[in-house]
């Protein structure tokens, strides 16, 4: 796995779910199906459960996903069905590649704003939860053109960079990716 896919919150690692599938796709990824098992519904808590089916050159490997309000913050609530997909189909992928960190998708519940950020970073961007933007990793489109923009832009490149904003310009959220790709093509221009 790419070390670019690999992200680190409060000492424990996780995988991204783009390097994932990244890496299935280097490795023969055939197909990828999902089956919704379980729709949610009051009867069964708002329990969402998917099943994901992986095909590659080496084998079938299946993994099972669940959200529901309880394992998931309140951003992706509304969206229970997609997330049971993804951490199925995160589930499955890591089996057929052979990556037992936990993919950073799979995270959620009440818990998982401790896992990802700290207090202090987490009262920051309350308001942007609410609003149900969430705090995603940035993309790897989006890290890819942002590190094209700096070594145009920025003199003394991706280092220097990295000393203004705090932080690898891997971590950024896709938030702070989008600004800083609209602040740095504003110079390139």
């Amino acid at each position: 796995m790419r070390e670019e896919y690999m992200i680190e919150r409060q000492g424990k690692r996780f995988v991204l779910y783009a390097g994932l599938l990244e890496e299935a796709h280097s490795r023969g990824l055939r197909s990828i199906e999902t089956e919704l098992l379980q729709v949610p519904a009051k009867e069964n808590g708002e329990v969402a459960i998917v099943k994901a089916v992986i095909r590659t050159e080496e084998g079938k490997f299946a993994g099972i996903g669940d959200a529901s309000p309880q394992n998931v913050n309140r951003a992706i609530a509304p969206h229970l069905i997609r997330m049971a997909e993804t951490r199925a189909k995160a589930r499955a992928l890591r089996d057929a590649i052979n990556v037992g960190v936990t993919a950073f998708e799979e995270l959620g519940g009440p818990g998982e704003e401790e896992v990802v950020e700290s207090s202090e970073e987490r009262d920051g961007r309350q308001a942007k939860h609410e609003e149900g933007r969430g705090e995603l990793p940035a993309t790897r489109k989006q890290l890819n053109y942002l590190e094209a923009l700096i070594s145009d832009v920025v003199e003394d490149g991706i280092g220097r960079f990295e000393e203004m904003v705090g932080k690898p310009v891997g971590e950024l959220t896709r938030e702070e990716a989008s600004e800083w790709i609209g602040r740095l093509s504003g110079r390139a221009a």
